[in-house]
């Protein structure tokens, strides 16, 4: 930063500064007693342009330009003013939802959507023996044999079984896997927006995943992958297409879980359901999308 001159009135030297300022010529007035308005630019590619102006404009300090270009200024400053308020507002925004799930601790359904999977957890040996579960599962099925075709029980008015598959985990790294994110992911969506919003979306999600994977695997399978992925990609959508919303993910949290998802169709982790997430995740994306477009 560099002092170019000097001017005797505080007006003056405000209406160059703002004169300069509509010319992107940064700057900062200064008082001394002993020699007025100091003007010191900051950027010293700038000086030699800085210096020529001023002696323009004491040449002629009352030409109309410089009325007009301190009304520019001010105008500009308050737009500028504006976005800057708009971006701290969005970024302290993205800082609590970042922290929201410790924020609201535990939701109320998020909170039984767990207690739930737990107790089935433990119902089944901890996923040793599922003929105590067999009810949970999307069909009826003998282990090593043949589940046959479609949905009898489902037909037959069980349709619970298009859900409960969900609450269904296979050992314990499944299950806390699963759980963990369930916590963050259902307590920032029933916080910002409601539980039944997070009751609408769990139901939509687990059905959608669930029959997907049972179309393309079969009926043995279980877990709240599927929902997890659809939350994923329901606050994806909604963070990018309506920050308004409250919701958003960390890049670091959304590049971790499609690493995830596309790890888990190769050998290295097998015996996933990898349809059930596909089947979440692009359900979620599109429930985001579709109704962020309400707010755009």
């Amino acid at each position: 930063m560099r002092l170019i001159g000097y001017l005797a009135e505080e007006k003056a030297a405000r209406t160059f500064a703002d004169f300069l300022y509509v010319r992107q010529i940064e700057t900062q007035l200064e008082f001394e007693p002993a020699e007025g308005w100091g003007i010191w630019v900051a950027d010293e590619d700038q000086i030699q342009d800085a210096e020529r102006l001023l002696t323009e404009f004491r040449s002629n300090p009352a030409d109309p330009q410089y009325r007009a270009q301190a009304r520019e200024a001010a105008d500009r400053r308050a737009e500028a003013e504006k976005r800057e308020a708009g971006y701290r507002k969005k970024q302290q925004e993205r800082r609590h939802l970042f922290q929201a799930p410790t924020a609201y601790g535990f939701g109320p359904l998020t909170f039984a959507l767990m207690v739930i999977s737990v107790t089935v957890f433990i119902l089944s040996g901890m996923g040793k023996d599922f003929r105590p579960i067999q009810g949970l599962f999307i069909r009826n099925f003998v282990a090593g044999g043949s589940a046959g075709a479609g949905l009898p029980e489902v037909l037959q008015g069980q349709v619970w079984r298009l859900v409960t598959p969900i609450f269904i985990h296979f050992n314990l790294l499944h299950i806390l896997f699963n759980l963990l994110w369930l916590h963050d992911l259902g307590s920032m969506i029933e916080g910002r927006q409601s539980t039944g919003m997070l009751a609408r979306l769990v139901l939509g999600l687990a059905v959608v995943s669930n029959l997907v994977q049972f179309w393309f695997g079969g009926p043995v399978f279980g877990g709240m992958s599927g929902v997890v992925y659809g939350l994923l990609g329901y606050i994806w959508m909604r963070g990018k297409f309506d920050p308004g919303s409250g919701l958003y993910l960390h890049p670091t949290t959304l590049t971790m879980m499609i690493i995830w998802f596309f790890a888990c169709f190769t050998p290295i982790v097998p015996h996933v359901a990898n349809a059930a997430h596909a089947g979440g995740l692009v359900m979620g994306i599109a429930w985001g999308y579709l109704s962020s477009l309400r707010y755009r």
